[in-house]
């Protein structure tokens, strides 16, 4: 898990208890805080000193530097993604080291996620993702195939690809499409494993020519490594910029709930 100053406390305080209060508990936490944070948060992060391992970074270094510094203190083999403002649900370790042990030929697994309001919690729609590693590897092509907050991963096949990289908002989305060009096997289970909050800005993020030139460059390096061919790039490129700069925001939001669910 990474935090930062932007975070609420309150929520990472939920997000901690979570990951503590599942039925199989975690050997370890590591915690990365990427830069300076405020006292609010520190004063959350004490509470918890015990129960975790915690990485300090000097600076602000965005997500994909803090979960690669992480993910190298890693002491185990499995590992598993949780963002500090999602709500894990209990059974969700339990579940997903079932399906590792029952198939050691896994390298990433991840299932659906339960979208709420992140002030009242309220239950808004199911994020679903393809399921088997057929469906994945089609579904990649256009989409991310992974609810990323709640994915458990083999920490040596994330790192024969390179380990997390920098690649704004997109650091799982280019993580995945190196991970299926080593043929590593993936699979999605049909089952909600976390909470996540959304608010109006999450379709804010979603657009703009800033977040618009990171997919080009996400769909070129496809393209490079043979995960899409050239009729594909283009669809993907249309398709993202009528979403991501020529949409308002209120019909990018009505877009991505009602086509993209």
């Amino acid at each position: 898990m990474s935090v930062y100053y932007k975070d609420n406390p309150q929520w990472l305080k939920e997000a901690i208890e979570s990951v503590i209060n599942q039925t199989v508990k975690p050997s370890q936490i590591l915690l990365v805080i990427d830069g300076p944070i405020g006292k609010d948060l520190e004063e959350i992060i004490s509470n918890f000193a015990e129960k975790l391992d915690i990485l300090r970074l000097k600076e602000n270094s965005g997500l994909g530097i803090a979960l690669q510094k992480g993910l190298e203190l890693c002491k185990y083999p499995l590992v598993a993604r949780m963002d500090s403002d999602d709500i894990s649900l209990p059974i969700r370790f339990e579940l997903q080291l079932k399906e590792f042990s029952n198939n050691s030929n896994l390298s990433i697994l991840s299932g659906f996620v339960q979208e709420i309001d992140c002030d009242t919690k309220e239950e808004l729609s199911i994020r679903k993702v393809p399921l088997t590693d057929v469906d994945i590897k089609q579904y990649i092509k256009t989409r991310s195939p992974f609810n990323h907050p709640c994915v458990m991963f083999k920490k040596d096949d994330v790192l024969k690809v390179g380990n997390y990289q920098p690649f704004h908002f997109l650091e799982d989305y280019y993580l995945w499409i190196r991970m299926v060009k080593n043929n590593f096997n993936m699979k999605n289970l049909p089952k909600v494993m976390l909470n996540m909050r959304v608010n109006k800005n999450l379709y804010v993020r979603r657009g703009g020519y800033k977040y618009f030139r990171n997919n080009i460059f996400l769909n070129k390096e496809m393209l490079k490594l043979g995960i899409i061919n050239y009729p594909f790039y283009i669809f993907n490129i249309v398709v993202r910029f009528s979403a991501q700069v020529l949409m308002p925001n209120k019909l990018r939001e009505l877009f991505y709930k009602k086509a993209l669910r």
